[in-house]
């Protein structure tokens, strides 16, 4: 009888290990998240463009940005990438951000990269709006883990929309009291 409950409690604990392995793991394709926000900037578009699409200025907008490295210090075209270190939702690290898409002064898009994963496509779309300019970030990224997806759908995803507002709010701040 002991040898019987000794067997059933290691069956338990490798289905739990296995579970465990899966959960953590095992890529799946929980989908994509989308964090969209929008602000309202009393600068010219051209101007707005040029500051957001230079890397080198996004630790001065986004809480989330801690610095950049590479040549960072213009707005970058298609092809151009930079590292970014990062603390986003509490998780800190570094992606390798390449522009994928650029139409000057309306439209720009970076695809991320940590470890050789798509980490997200965040796009910028700017016009024109009563004498200043309207911008519009999506922020996109996938859910590659079941874990991933769980604590996205409890926490993750609410702190990156939070401070996806935050960083707006402040780029206004910052561009709005720029002589």
């Amino acid at each position: 009888m002991k040898v019987h409950k000794l067997f059933a409690w290691l069956a338990a604990a490798a289905a739990f290990a296995l579970a465990l392995v899966v959960v953590v793991f095992v890529p799946v394709d929980a989908g994509i998240t989308e964090v969209r926000t929008e602000a309202d900037i009393a600068r010219a578009r051209g101007e707005v463009y040029q500051y957001v699409t230079t890397p080198a200025n996004w630790p001065r907008w986004h809480p989330s940005s801690v610095a950049v490295i590479g040549d960072a210090t213009h707005s970058l075209v298609v092809g151009e990438s930079v590292v970014e270190e990062f603390k986003v939702a509490g998780q800190h690290g570094f992606v390798t951000w390449r522009v994928i898409g650029r139409e000057t002064d309306r439209l720009w898009r970076i695809e991320g990269q940590i470890d050789g994963h798509l980490a997200g496509v965040i796009t910028y779309t700017l016009s024109d709006k009563d004498g200043g300019t309207h911008f519009d970030r999506q922020f996109e990224y996938p859910s590659r883990t079941l874990l991933f997806a769980i604590l996205n759908a409890l926490t993750l995803r609410e702190r990156v929309i939070a401070e996806s507002e935050q960083a707006l709010a402040q780029l206004r701040t910052v561009l709005d009291t720029k002589p």
